[in-house]
């Protein structure tokens, strides 16, 4: 048996395994790789490594230097993990949704854990990536990685991780479905797999990403928007900005799960398959699970587990964490938002920026409407005009019914695709906003509360 010359040439290598229990009957067969079994825990170990000693061979990272990144965990351990073996310091960032066995275990290696406030815009100097990037220009000889948008994530499994699975699956495989956290796992293995099926390989393989609500990678692949990012309990997968390293072109299709599904598929995971994976592991697995349904018998559905239950013993896996969560309960699953539009009148008042504030209250009165789209030439949504955006103008005496809509037109929010979950309407109510769904650019339907308020009744009746 070979011998390792450092713990760094054990990542890697991670085992492919068919799910059994979880699965139901008649479904595809859903192979999951366990990514979990890196040295670190977790699959950042094969991105740290990478992008580590591309920075030296580039000439960013010098002998004794320090590494900055900002980190829901996994990647600060793969990080602090090289950084033992080579000799740098490190110092993270971390939200303070993250587990506490993340925080020890970052400090057992030496490192410096900065925990910053999770429920802070993107744009905000407490948000822990601005940390990192601060942290990292007032360190001298720090290297900062940039996950999120540093181009090395998506190779590093594009030269890792795509060939590993191809080689142990031959390429007979379906589907891919990949959690979109920084997106480097899911752009880096779709890139592989388009590029084998470019040189005409002969079955189709479908890459799907993974989404948790409240973060912000569906609606932007859906809409080319970033929505307003709100708290949610999974770690590892989803982010509140928008990320370079996910190329939304090596996906197919995005899907969304929440926090409940996540939690209780990797409860299942490690009770009936034994897999001792994290709750990232559950919501990629629920989806997966999702498409073996839709594919069939005789079809198969590859997917990753990122990282180990290690870090959640306290969280996810304890009965008491979940009971106190409301994790435990029954809850029925509202549906998604072409549900909520079907059976309506699906015409969609729209106006453009040259029409006048006149045209606009007529059309307002006429339809009983209290917000209109503005949409451009091609009919893609570009601004919006609120009942209060024109009153509050015309008191100020900043309009006449003459002017232009674009004189009080608002930058335009709440969009949202077709399948999205429902549940996502809330946050849009919450903002004082209506929800306009959007789909291949144009707007299909506006919603407003009361029409939520109808549908929830129609529901309980």
């Amino acid at each position: 048996m070979p011998v390792n010359e450092s713990i760094l040439e054990a990542i890697g290598s991670t085992p492919l395994v068919r799910l059994n229990k979880v699965v139901p009957p008649g479904s595809a067969a859903v192979l999951v790789k366990c990514e979990y079994l890196n040295p670190a825990g977790s699959i950042k170990d094969r991105m740290a490594l990478y992008i580590i000693e591309k920075a030296e061979q580039a000439g960013l990272l010098r002998p004794g230097g320090t590494l900055v990144e900002n980190t829901s965990g996994n990647t600060g351990l793969g990080v602090a993990m090289v950084a033992a073996v080579k000799g740098y310091r490190c110092v993270f960032t971390m939200p303070d949704k993250m587990s506490l066995e993340k925080v020890n275990m970052l400090k057992s290696f030496g490192c410096e854990v900065v925990i910053t406030p999770t429920d802070v815009p993107g744009d905000s100097p407490d948000h822990y990536v601005n940390v990192a990037k601060r942290i990292a220009k007032e360190t001298p000889g720090s290297y900062y990685l940039d996950q999120y948008h540093n181009p090395w994530n998506i190779d590093a499994h594009y030269h890792l991780t795509g060939p590993e699975i191809w080689e142990e699956t031959g390429g007979q495989f379906d589907a891919f479905v990949g959690g979109v956290g920084t997106g480097g796992t899911v752009s880096g293995i779709g890139r592989y797999i388009k590029d084998r099926l470019a040189k005409g390989h002969d079955r189709d393989i479908k890459v799907i990403g993974v989404d948790p609500l409240g973060s912000v990678h569906y609606h932007y692949y859906y809409t080319g928007t970033i929505a307003d990012p709100y708290v949610y309990k999974v770690e590892g997968i989803g982010e509140d900005i928008k990320c370079g390293a996910f190329d939304t072109k090596a996906v197919d299709e995005m899907r969304q799960v929440n926090d409940r599904e996540s939690f209780h598929m990797a409860r299942r995971l490690v009770r009936e398959e034994g897999l001792f994976c994290g709750g990232s592991s559950g919501s990629i697995v629920h989806v997966a699970v999702e498409v073996a349904m839709e594919l069939g018998e005789g079809k198969t559905v590859v997917t990753i587990l990122p990282d180990s239950g290690t870090r959640y013993i306290t969280k996810y896996l304890a009965d008491a964490w979940m009971k106190d969560h409301g994790f435990m309960e029954k809850s029925a699953e509202l549906g998604l938002v072409e549900d909520l539009l079907a059976g309506r009148d699906q015409t969609v008042l729209t106006a453009n920026e040259s029409d006048t504030v006149g045209t606009l209250i007529g059309t307002m009165r006429e339809h009983g409407v209290s917000q209109i789209p503005i949409v451009n030439g091609s009919g893609s949504p570009v601004s919006i005009v609120h009942e209060v955006d024109l009153l509050r103008a015309l008191h100020a005496g900043a309009i006449t019914p003459d002017s232009p809509a674009r004189d009080v037109e608002q930058t335009i929010g709440g969009l949202i695709y077709p399948k999205a979950r429902i549940e996502e309407l809330y946050h849009i109510f919450d903002t004082d906003q209506a929800a306009i769904v959007i789909d291949a650019g144009r707007i299909v339907g506006v919603i407003s509360q009361i029409d939520m308020i109808e549908h929830l009744t129609k529901r309980r009746s």
